[in-house]
């Protein structure tokens, strides 16, 4: 495949200044983090899947080095990491809000080319359940199950033996998402109309939940209790109504607890066709956002115009595009609003398996010759 021309040296020294601060007026061109992932190793390679790379770290590491040397020659950078942690040496993962409301994970197998999935099962059907539900989360005392056997102790390992410091807390699955997964998305719309005085109680419960969960994690992880995001694919199912009285009296209670201040870091990702719901997003003053994919950079600009936009590259573009559609795509998005800054290039979402270096150069060169900003 034929490789568009981008000056590698160049792009990144210009996209280093873009980003540390997408709207100055100075930056010659978009700031960009789009990448690849693990999961688009294998296509790049020409290699089939093979589960032993998610068992053994040599293997692993030795793969993501294969790939990095391919990725420093196309767009002059090595992106995946090359220290892997052995599964056994992983931090013990702590519970999440969906299990402080009683519903179980589990791992969707197979999942590994896209990092891991898990599905949350349903747990609550009945109206009656959830008022059940609403008492015993509101006496689960989070700092006595919330960390798993053995979590300090592989904490200290990451940072003594492996140089690593994860700081937890720090973002969460959306408050819609969330719910739908405990309660299903038909009956966590019903109940919105029919049970109004129960899902009030069960928001200000869940938001409540989200500020102590939280919080706990970070100070577990000695982490900054500054900032905070949200990923809530699922807000799309609700009507502007609905979440105005659901979802946004959440988001609106966590940051005023955990970003206060105005410059403090506020983001929301949502994959989803939810244009509806931004005049009701820009009321949180959202620092970022990743949305979905038919939500244009301009409607965005238009009712959130101080929000840096991470996108809007559609990820079925970028995973199954040719280099020269990628870059059409990007330099569209750029000349949309890139006027005022501001725009991130990235996916309008996750990265898929089947994304390749040869795409994401293709952006690059969008980035540099077709949206440049000014000579």
């Amino acid at each position: 495949m034929t490789l568009l021309p981008v000056d590698l040296e160049r792009f990144w020294a210009d996209n280093a200044q873009a980003l540390r601060n997408p709207f100055a007026g100075g930056n010659v061109q978009a700031a960009m983090t789009l990448t690849t992932t693990e999961g688009c190793l294998w296509a790049e390679l020409g290699l089939d899947e093979d589960p032993r790379y998610y068992q053994d770290a040599a293997y692993h590491a030795e793969l993501n080095r294969r790939y990095n040397d391919r990725a420093e020659e196309i767009v002059g950078r090595r992106l995946l990491p090359e220290q892997i942690v052995p599964p056994e040496h992983e931090l013990p993962r702590p519970l999440r809000i969906e299990e402080v409301f009683g519903s179980q994970i589990v791992r969707v197998e197979g999942s590994g080319a896209i990092g891991e999935a898990d599905w949350v099962l349903p747990s609550v059907h009945t109206i009656a359940q959830l008022e059940e539900r609403i008492e015993q989360a509101a006496a689960l005392r989070l700092d006595e199950v919330v960390l798993p056997e053995g979590f300090y102790p592989a904490l200290q390992r990451l940072r003594t033996q492996y140089g690593l410091d994860p700081k937890l807390g720090g973002h969460i699955r959306g408050p819609v998402t969330a719910a739908m997964s405990i309660c299903g998305v038909e009956n966590l719309i019903m109940w919105l109309y029919d049970y109004p005085e129960v899902m009030e109680r069960f928001r200000d419960l869940f938001a409540a939940k989200i500020v102590e969960l939280c919080t706990l994690l970070r100070r577990a992880t000695d982490a900054s209790m500054r900032g905070f995001a949200f990923a809530d694919d699922n807000c799309a199912m609700l009507n502007a109504r609905l979440y105005e009285r659901s979802g946004l009296p959440i988001l609106q209670h966590v940051f005023s607890v955990f970003s206060p201040a105005e410059g403090d870091y506020r983001y929301q990702h949502s994959d989803s066709d939810m244009a509806h719901l931004l005049p009701l997003l820009a009321r949180c003053e959202l620092t970022g956002c990743n949305l979905g994919p038919t939500v244009r950079p301009g409607l965005i600009r238009r009712h959130m115009p101080r929000t840096l936009i991470y996108g809007q590259l559609p990820p079925f573009t970028f995973s199954r595009g040719t280099p020269a559609e990628i870059a059409a795509a990007v330099a569209s998005d750029i000349r949309e609003v890139g006027h005022d800054g501001g725009l991130v290039v990235d996916t309008a979402g996750s990265v898929n398996p089947g994304s390749t270096l040869a795409g994401l150069r293709g952006a690059m060169h969008a980035i540099q010759t077709l949206g440049r900003y000014r000579p």
